[in-house]
């Protein structure tokens, strides 16, 4: 650790320090060191997080994934730690399964990064180029492609390189011919994180099979006058009233986005997905009276993410939604003590609306993916009790049985997780992600 010590009292020293001194060609010329230092490091934390993955293992570090131990040991977010490692697995060392050295599997473009010479950006643009290579071009020709990519980027910036990636992309592929396996490895839909408005973006890509019913759902529920939430009651008959139709004007992807919801909400209502995790497939929904009287405020959901309170009660006016308010444990069966072991419906309504995701620290799955867990092992005699009963994801639960244990706070219901003792560094021990409030409320906003 002597290398790592060094380099730390070193950047602490930089970090200090004011440069009034330097005019301002030695200004420049310090940004420009000091990014050939960063790029380095960054090739550094390559070699440490492969050798991490190579020698450790999650579980034995406190953690359910590499992610989830690099990002709470760094204080990243858990998809910045699968970026690194990702990178990591590309441009880091690598051993045969006999045990000898291997060179990365981005050789030039390693290198590059060690010396200084290619950045983040380039680096991005190396591996999106692949990520987007037919399958079936040979390892000879990649391995041109890799290496000229590679100086390119250390004699251009990363405008230059994309363009120059663009045309060798062309070159190797000039009649953009694409496999079915190339076509399943790019498919995917991301929803991101939802915005302060509510609204959350979506971006992806869709097979042709995928699209191809997309397009004959929208050709009918995206029509004009179809699904119109500004009607009194939207249209999803045979064909639109001429009039509702004439009366549209919503732009196509608004009437994509509405023809989507009206498909959802029919698939819930019908039913036909059955049950997940215990409770039929439907949309979860935590909220007070409080909130319902005011038709005001924000409610949440078992996904984690926040409905206005009018949505709510537009969505609970449906024929196949149902809106329960409970304020009365005891009219419940929520107490079963040793007499079943498996929760009930409605102890996960309760749970979803007491965890909302699972409890172990710092752990962001949300209701609708977590198993119900016994904080008194069931095993060990603990009841099928609603208080002693508590969210956990299938990682998380897993790891309870690698000496991890849990206990309620008598102070205030919490479920704390223990970890074991070699392990134990002082972190939190109960998660806060599920509930923003307790961080105001604590700070008295």
């Amino acid at each position: 650790m002597s290398l790592i010590d060094d380099l730390t009292s070193a950047a602490a020293a930089v970090a200090e320090s004011s440069f009034d001194e330097l005019n301002s060609p030695d200004l420049l010329s310090a940004l420009a060191q000091l990014e050939i230092a960063e790029r380095r490091a960054t090739a550094a934390s390559h070699t440490l997080l492969a050798r991490l993955v190579a020698r450790g293992s999650p579980v034995e570090l406190g953690g359910t994934s590499f992610a989830d131990v690099v990002a709470r040991r760094l204080s990243i977010s858990t998809a910045a730690a699968r970026r690194r490692l990702a990178d990591a697995a590309h441009l880091g060392p690598r051993r045969a399964i006999t045990g000898e050295p291997l060179e990365p599997q981005l050789p030039h473009t390693a290198l590059a990064l060690r010396e200084g010479r290619l950045g983040d950006e380039h680096v991005r643009i190396i591996r999106r180029f692949f990520d987007v290579l037919p399958d079936a071009v040979d390892a000879d020709t990649r391995a041109v492609a890799e290496e000229r990519l590679a100086s390119m980027g250390t004699e251009f910036g990363p405008e230059q390189l994309r363009g120059g990636a663009d045309r060798i992309a062309a070159l190797i592929n000039p009649d953009g011919r694409f496999s079915d396996v190339d076509r399943a490895r790019r498919r995917g839909i991301s929803i991101g994180r939802q915005g302060a408005d509510g609204m959350s973006p979506v971006s992806g890509l869709l097979d042709p099979e995928t699209r191809a019913y997309l397009d004959a759902v929208l050709s009918k529920l995206a029509a004009p006058g179809m699904c119109n939430p500004a009607d009194e009651s939207p249209g999803t008959g045979d064909a639109p009233d001429p009039a509702a139709a004439e009366r549209d004007t919503r732009t196509t992807p608004q009437r994509n986005h509405d023809a989507l919801r009206a498909c959802l909400r029919s698939t819930l209502a019908s039913g036909g997905l059955g049950s997940h995790h215990g409770l039929p497939v439907t949309v979860v929904v935590s909220t007070t009276l409080k909130e319902l009287q005011s038709a005001s405020g924000r409610a949440v959901l078992g996904g984690g993410n926040l409905l206005p309170i009018p949505d709510l009660i537009r969505m609970a006016a449906h024929a196949h939604h149902y809106l329960a308010v409970f304020d009365d444990a005891g009219a419940r069966p929520l107490y079963l003590g040793r007499s079943k072991r498996i929760a009930t419906p409605d102890q996960r309504i309760v749970l979803h609306a007491k965890d909302r995701g699972c409890s172990a620290p710092g752990c962001t799955v949300p209701g609708y993916l977590c198993q119900v867990h016994h904080v008194d092992e069931w095993c060990g005699d603990g009841p099928t009790d609603i208080d002693n009963l508590t969210f956990a994801c299938g990682p998380h639960h897993r790891l309870l049985q690698q000496g991890w244990i849990t206990r309620k706070r008598r102070s205030n219901g919490f479920t704390e997780w223990i970890p074991p003792p070699h392990l134990d560094t002082g972190q939190s021990r109960t998660n806060d992600y599920h509930h923003p409030e307790r961080f105001v409320r604590d700070r008295g906003w």
